[in-house]
């Protein structure tokens, strides 16, 4: 074990020099500012925001539909947000979960609770079931973060790291996997550990949660630049409460197809059909293309998405008329509400 207690110990001396260079950045970027915090201050809150950090170990249920896309064990990070230790995470890591750990060091792991999945912003929550005595992250604002302002991620458990990053876009995300938000945060350099990881400003106030590497972080029609896509914070507070008490938003009640899709020059194309789903028993197949949904013309993904939602409840009949092989067909595909296909573990 001696070596791995080396390892950690200089794991820990660069995450404290990452800390020091990240506040002189942040104090250099100030210095215009005649109240802006001391290094020794500014040092003091970026490794509070750093210490609330953890890791999580989550294994899923063996029968999870999720476990094709995501895998049955799923490692991440997430943010310790308030006194009674509930941790913020990215909700595909907890997404049909049977055991979920927080991971603290190499020596302390804390079992853990799923408190929420939601769909519309794609946070997940989940409750330590012991003291994790970690000091909480306050949380700031994404929508008042500068394009110039020094930005930390962190990610946790035994090999969390601590990196700078800058904002290089700020923008709706449409995702293939039926999900859209407002105001992305998109960063640079990208991080692989981005799972969960948290998004700090430059004094130590959580602004987002990771969800993704992106080959694109400048938009499409911009060159290419690999990054991360965070979840803003600004989407939580006026939640999380909802989020306490019912597992989910209002929001996340919305009609699902169970289709993957790709913009695909001014059409929308079906990618992949998810087994079961109600676009698997309508007989919708890769490689179609969705021309118009209950009447309305999608020349984008984010049109398909907002119109499925908008216009009408969860449990419908959806008319889509597609282009296969050529030839134009109209498809009646019955959606449900996504939640209710979710498998659930009695002990999470």
């Amino acid at each position: 074990m001696r070596w791995r207690r080396c390892l950690v110990r200089l794991a820990a001396c660069w995450r404290g020099a990452a800390l020091a260079a990240l506040a002189l950045a942040a104090v250099s970027a100030a210095a215009q500012n005649a109240d802006a915090p001391d290094l020794a201050a500014r040092s003091r809150l970026l490794e509070r925001a750093a210490s609330a950090v953890v890791g999580l170990k989550v294994e899923a249920l063996d029968d999870a539909r999720s476990n094709r896309a995501l895998g049955r064990e799923r490692e991440g990070s997430g943010v310790v947000i308030d006194r009674n230790g509930l941790v913020l995470t990215i909700g595909y890591l907890i997404l049909e979960a049977d055991q979920v750990q927080l991971v603290i060091d190499e020596e302390r792991e804390i079992p853990g609770r799923v408190v929420a999945y939601d769909l519309a912003t794609g946070f997940g929550l989940v409750q330590p079931l012991a003291p994790l005595r970690l000091e909480a992250a306050p949380l700031g604002r994404s929508d008042r973060v500068a394009a110039d302002e020094p930005l930390m991620v962190v990610s946790g458990g035994v090999d969390g790291a601590v990196s700078a990053v800058r904002l290089v876009s700020r923008r709706p995300f449409t995702g293939y996997w039926e999900y859209r938000i407002d105001d992305a945060l998109f960063t640079a350099p990208p991080r692989a550990d981005h799972s969960g990881a948290g998004l700090f400003n430059s004094r130590g106030e959580l602004v987002g949660i990771g969800s993704l590497v992106v080959a694109y972080a400048l938009g499409s029609e911009r060159p290419r630049q690999p990054g991360n896509m965070f979840v803003p914070i600004d989407l939580l507070p006026p939640i999380l409460d909802e989020l306490r008490r019912n597992g989910t938003s209002a929001a996340s009640r919305r009609a699902w197809m169970g289709v993957n899709c790709v913009d695909d020059g001014g059409s929308v194309r079906i990618a992949r059909v998810t087994d079961d789903s109600p676009a698997d028993v309508a007989g919708l197949r890769a490689g179609d293309r969705i021309v118009r949904i209950d009447g309305v013309a999608v020349d984008t993904l984010e049109q398909l998405w907002l119109a499925l939602w908008r216009r009408g409840p969860p449990e419908r009949e959806v008319r889509l008329e597609i282009v296969r092989g050529g030839e134009p067909q109209t498809v009646k595909v019955f959606t449900v509400e996504r939640a209710k296909t979710l498998r659930h573990s009695r002990g999470v």
